[in-house]
């Protein structure tokens, strides 16, 4: 029997009108709560809104761990206020995942340029300042082939950009000015190709540069077409899989819109053609990974995913992976499979903070 002290909050969007509603159940972390409560676990429902941090801080010094699902970006608003309240709570005693430490060293997209010299990375550049990109962006658009720019923090396909010269590239960067005509498209839902200058370009991502913000400058994968794969993860194990195959930048007929995405199917980490992605991970990859943002195993978050493209086929005709982006802030839906390891986590994490 589980010890029932044990209590833990998770941690939603919510509308300010909603507070203080306890409706977890209701929610659609509802299947979490059931799990965590079969499990002997004391589940309270936490609705946040920034305009009530600090009744929201008071409740949740009176649990045990906290399970937070908030985008990085919603309704107009960052997590700003919401990280420096689970900052606050973690350094008092409660067990928080995912620290907002955490997230910043492996959640956002700056995340791809640090590891881009392990074996899922690809020709990755990092522009924190706008005249950083006026001087850089050149030399990468006629490196050969299509671009993607990923602004550092965001979500569904906002600031997300594939970007290309309007002209063959065979002009050196020199000869690229703000006139020079570029084809763009942007990640988002229904978004269109769209023809521009190369300034008018630059001024379109100067907002992304707010705050400590910037862009990942990334070669586009020709391979994307076949499909993304999206390992999801309890700390340092994979415990199941997601495929969509139509997908963000998916590529579009001459002058439409993009197509819409796909759904994305649900797989045990059992499935056979993943297992090598998989070991890859496990093995190889999370050490590195660790070693080279600064983090320990054990601090990786009870959930969290990574989204896999597929790069070149390697000499003997078998898939390589490149990996597109790592998901921490808000991993949600996930496969049925995740549930009990997620459970068993969370429980193990609340007696090792003890």
């Amino acid at each position: 029997m589980i010890d029932q002290r044990h209590r833990v909050a998770i941690v939603f969007p919510a509308g300010a009108k909603e507070r203080p509603s306890n409706s977890v159940h209701q929610s659609r972390f509802a299947g979490v709560a059931r799990a965590l409560s079969a499990a002997g676990i004391e589940v309270v429902g936490v609705p946040y809104d920034d305009d009530f941090a600090e009744k929201i801080g008071a409740e949740l010094l009176k649990v045990d761990g906290v399970l937070v699902w908030v985008n990085p970006v919603q309704s107009g608003r960052d997590r700003s206020v919401l990280n420096a309240l689970l900052a606050d709570v973690a350094a008092k005693g409660v067990f928080v995942s995912a620290h907002p430490e955490v997230i910043a060293k492996m959640g956002t997209k700056e995340v791809l340029y640090r590891t881009a010299k392990m074996s899922w990375g690809c020709d990755t550049r990092l522009y924190t300042k706008l005249e950083a990109m006026h001087a850089g962006l050149p030399e990468s658009l006629v490196s050969g082939g299509p671009r993607v720019l990923k602004q550092i923090r965001g979500q569904s396909g906002e600031g997300v950009w594939k970007v290309e010269l309007e002209d063959p590239p065979s002009r050196s960067p020199s000869m690229i000015s703000s006139s020079t005509g570029l084809r763009v498209r942007e990640a988002k839902r229904d978004s269109a190709e769209e023809r521009m200058p190369f300034g008018a370009f630059l001024s379109r991502c100067q907002p992304y540069f707010a705050g400590a913000g910037g862009i990942i400058d990334q070669a586009y994968q020709s391979r994307l077409p076949d499909g993304m794969v999206r390992c999801y993860v309890v700390r340092d194990r994979v415990a199941g899989f997601g495929e969509q195959i139509v997908n963000a930048l998916y590529p579009a007929d001459p002058g439409a819109s993009a197509p819409q995405p796909g759904p994305r199917h649900y797989f045990p980490p059992t499935r056979p053609d993943f297992q090598r992605l998989k070991e890859k991970l496990e093995r190889e990859w999370l050490d590195e990974l660790c070693q080279l943002v600064g983090l320990d195993k054990s601090q990786l978050p009870v959930i969290w995913d990574a989204d896999f493209l597929y790069g070149p086929k390697d000499t003997d005709g078998i898939d390589t992976y490149v990996l597109c982006e790592i998901n921490v802030s808000s991993v949600y839906p996930f496969p049925d499979d995740a549930l009990m390891p997620l459970v068993a986590e969370t429980l193990m994490r609340i007696k090792d903070h003890r």
